[in-house]
């Protein structure tokens, strides 16, 4: 029996220490390197924080760009997909239900344009990007709503779509949040 308990409660020491502090130690320390310093990356507009980098959020007044559906209400603690297939009539008339409100806000956009990223959540609820051609879409929508001219808003795509890493790994994308304060900053 000895045999057997010595070795376990040997194991169960070694990997308390491993698994509860030296780990977390290392962790702490590698986020501490991170660009937000394990605080996340903060964005701010006129000295006061209004969001994170990488967490999404609500946007629906019309002189904003929109981002991806949030199926948590861009809850960060409690970060989740909506677990609905595609066929599950529920989510295919949430999907109907966003794709009316676009084409009530873009006069002339069909149903065929609309890119699938401003209609259907992300696994995690809180995707704070969109692509570029969702941002196009809602081009002249801002610029009409801020009555800018839309080829000013068009280089502020242009300014903020983050190229795939290293020209190669995913998709073009624009960080929605970063996009939205750089509307605020700019004048007219």
């Amino acid at each position: 029996m000895k045999q057997y308990i010595l070795p376990s409660i040997k194991l169960t020491i070694i990997f308390t220490i491993l698994l509860c502090v030296i780990y977390p130690l290392f962790i702490s320390f590698a986020a501490k390197l991170s660009a937000g310093k394990g605080s996340g990356e903060k964005v701010t507009l006129n000295g006061k924080v209004v969001g994170y980098r990488l967490l999404g959020q609500a946007f629906n007044q019309p002189q904003y760009f929109w981002g991806r559906p949030s199926a948590v209400n861009y809850n960060a603690a409690g970060s989740a997909g909506s677990n609905k297939g595609p066929t599950n009539p529920a989510y295919l008339q949430e999907v109907d239900n966003r794709i009316d409100t676009l084409l009530k806000y873009h006069p002339g956009l069909k149903r065929n344009e609309i890119p699938a990223d401003l209609v259907t959540a992300s696994g995690s609820g809180l995707d704070p990007n969109i692509s570029v051609e969702a941002a196009k879409i809602q081009a002249k929508r801002v610029a009409i709503s801020r009555q800018v001219p839309l080829s000013k808003i068009i280089k502020l795509i242009d300014i903020h779509t983050e190229k795939p890493l290293f020209g190669l790994f995913g998709p073009s994308k624009i960080n929605v949040l970063e996009l939205n304060v750089a509307l605020d900053q700019t004048r007219k």
